[in-house]
């Protein structure tokens, strides 16, 4: 697994940086991204930009991983903010915003799985500590700052899944609800608590929850406070699979991992538009929610993703661009929306 930074490593670690480290602007995969073509200019400036940040002593609270081998084209949006249990604290939401705004443009991201390296925590929520010192214009500014973080994660164009293997409370759950499918462990404890601090859900939660699991349960868990596990939430269709934890704690993450690799295969263009069509589809009325998917419909025909799909079903056999050999052109919205088949 590769690091943003190059390390080779099970995770990020949040401690400080050498202000006296090299910083290199391609490296690994990342050069490979480059020279190919598959990510934009604008992404690879930002990468160097984070590196740049760690170089000037910034402790990492986010990370990004790049899998590679079989599960090429999985990106994994790591939270190892250790000791405020991930807390939505500036440094680590400017930090996800970084890393989260460099995917929207990447094309070599064929899906994301958000999770934490932090025992028994997804996200705690906000920052009390850091929310106490603001007066109430900047808290104001700050919640506005959340609510558009989770707006990036949701207009992602590839599928996102979270890992849900702990605590999700508050911003935590919100930042989960703004990802397309989740995960989650049996004991994990998830809830928008917020009226239990006089406040109500502000990034996001109190419209995606209703919008997930229906109005009714949505406002009885909003207006209670109340926290849920793993599988009550699977029962009330608020994540896709809830499994027992298993004793090192990821369950939830390996499980979505195991979905994402059901995902990969899948010709991208279409998956992307798939999405952009649901996404649309939900915020209309069914008439124009046709032309919505009329219009994502037709920017497949011209690619080569759906010749070979059609191909390899005349001829009874898998997709030579399978297992992760579809390559695609470095955007999306161009015309032809027409990629390479190195298959």
């Amino acid at each position: 697994m590769r690091t943003r930074h190059g390390i080779h490593s099970p995770g990020c670690r949040p401690q400080r940086r050498s202000p006296g480290r090299s910083v290199h602007l391609s490296h690994g995969r990342g050069a490979q991204l480059v020279t190919g073509g598959s990510r934009s200019v604008a992404a690879v400036a930002r990468t160097h930009n984070r590196q740049l940040h760690a170089e000037a002593g910034e402790a990492v609270e986010v990370d990004l991983k790049r899998l590679d081998g079989g599960d090429d084209g999985i990106v994994e949006v790591v939270m190892c903010r250790q000791k405020a249990r991930n807390a939505l604290g500036h440094l680590f939401v400017s930090q996800m915003r970084e890393l989260v705004s460099s995917l929207s443009s990447d094309a070599a991201a064929r899906v994301v799985v958000f999770r934490s390296l932090v025992p028994g925590v997804f996200c705690a929520g906000a920052d009390l500590k850091e929310r106490a010192l603001m007066i109430n214009s900047e808290s104001d500014l700050f919640v506005h700052g959340l609510r558009s973080l989770m707006t990036q994660i949701a207009v992602l164009p590839m599928p996102t899944i979270a890992a849900i293997d702990g605590v999700a409370l508050g911003g935590g759950l919100e930042l989960a609800l703004a990802c397309d499918l989740r995960c989650a462990a049996s004991s994990a404890h998830m809830g928008l608590i917020e009226t239990t601090r006089g406040l109500l859900p502000g990034a996001g939660g109190s419209q995606r929850l209703p919008r997930t699991i229906g109005v009714t349960l949505a406002k009885e868990l909003i207006f209670t406070g109340r926290r849920i596990d793993g599988q009550t939430a699977l029962e009330m269709g608020l994540v896709n699979r809830a499994v027992e934890q298993n004793e090192a704690g990821d369950a939830a993450y390996r499980e979505a991992l195991s979905l994402a690799r059901e995902i990969l295969p899948q010709a991208p263009i279409a998956v992307r538009m798939a999405k952009e069509a649901m996404n649309r589809g939900v915020e209309v009325d069914m008439t124009s929610a046709m032309a919505i998917e009329r219009m994502c419909y037709a920017r497949v025909i011209p690619t080569r993703d759906r010749q070979e799909g059609m191909a390899a079903f005349i001829e009874k056999r898998p997709p030579k661009g399978s297992q992760s050999f579809w390559v695609m052109t470095p955007k999306l919205d161009q015309k032809d929306s027409t990629h390479v088949n190195l298959g």
